[in-house]
C-alpha cells in the first residue's frame, strides 16, 4: 500500500516549526510498515530549510520513507503528472476528523485494510 504521512504533529511532536521529539511509536510503526513493503510518502507543508530540517531529523532517527511530497513513480508512469495531492491508499495526519488516533491504532487499521484488500483479490 502507499501510505502518505504528515510530519508535524504526526511523526514529530510539537507545533511547527519545532521538532520536539517523536510521537510515541511513530518510528517503530513506520519501520515495520516499510519492512512489510509499504511505500511511505512524507506529506508535509514544510518547504525550504524547514523541510530539510525534517528530512535530516527523519534520517537521524532512522525513520524510513520513499518520497517526500511527491507521487510514487509507478503511478506517474501509469497516469501521468499528478496534482499537488499525492495519491495514497491511506493518509495519516493529526488533522483527521476525530484527531490523531495514535500509531498503534494506525498500524492496526492499515493491517485491517491490507487484509480486506487481499481477501477481495482472492475471489
Amino acid at each position: 500500500m502507499i501510505i502518505a504521512v504528515d510530519f508535524d504533529g504526526t511523526i514529530s511532536r510539537g507545533k511547527y516549526p519545532a521538532i520536539d521529539g517523536e510521537q510515541p511509536y511513530a518510528g517503530e510503526v513506520l519501520r515495520k510498515l516499510h519492512e512489510q513493503g509499504h511505500y511511505i510518502i512524507i506529506w508535509t507543508c514544510r518547504c525550504g530549510e524547514r523541510l530539510l530540517e525534517a528530512i535530516n531529523w527523519l534520517l537521524e532517527h532512522k525513520i524510513p520513507f520513499n518520497r517526500i511530497n511527491d507521487h510514487n513513480p509507478e503511478n506517474l508512469a501509469k497516469y501521468g503528472k499528478g496534482g499537488k495531492k499525492v495519491y495514497a491508499h491511506c493518509y495519516i495526519d493529526d488533522k483527521n476528523i476525530g484527531g490523531f488516533p495514535g500509531w498503534i491504532a494506525c498500524q492496526e487499521a492499515i493491517e485491517q485494510m491490507e487484509a480486506e484488500y487481499k481477501a477481495s483479490q482472492v475471489k
